[in-house]
């Protein structure tokens, strides 16, 4: 059991990458967000950013414990579970404002999407690896808690900023 949460803490092979494991697990974190549109519901695409959370905080608690070391750079879960949450303020604009659900499709049809996805991605490594504020302050959290927390809040960030300008 111990091998397998440490291959989904670390993301499976992405928290190996020798440079930059984070910016490797950051990528994971696209196939997550598509996983999490496959529905074609904003509401299940809200639920599983939220259910993540919780799971994933387990996960790497346990991942901490199994390589002895807090925060292990190896353990990526954090960083792939946050970029759903970076998309969730476009993603709830699509519900609302139109033109349409969130869906696989139609994040294809915004225009300059790939821009978009870039800023995430952008926005999301600025703020995870800068730390401002309330984002260093809340990896002191105890447990896998400090691990999750402060990607989460990065991805709230980045969040409101693309909601936002895509407003």
């Amino acid at each position: 059991m111990d091998r397998l949460l440490l291959w989904i803490a670390q993301g499976t092979w992405l928290g190996r990458v020798p440079k930059a494991p984070g910016t490797a697990g950051t990528l994971g974190g696209f196939p997550l967000t598509a996983l999490l549109l496959w529905p074609g519901n904003f509401w299940a695409y809200l639920a599983g950013c939220i259910l993540l959370i919780p799971i994933s905080a387990h996960i790497c608690e346990h991942a901490e414990r199994i390589l002895g070391e807090k925060d292990p750079p190896s353990v990526v879960l954090d960083e792939i579970i946050a970029i759903p949450i970076c998309f969730l303020g476009i993603f709830a604009l699509m519900e609302f404002n139109g033109p349409s659900q969130p869906t696989l499709i139609a994040i294809t049809e915004i225009q300059n999407w790939g821009a978009w996805a870039l800023a995430a991605f952008a926005l999301f490594r600025l703020f995870d690896i800068w730390k401002p504020g309330p984002i260093d302050t809340i990896q002191k959290l105890p447990n896998g808690w400090g691990v999750i927390m402060d990607d989460v809040l990065a991805g709230a960030v980045v969040c409101i900023i693309l909601g936002v300008t895509f407003y």
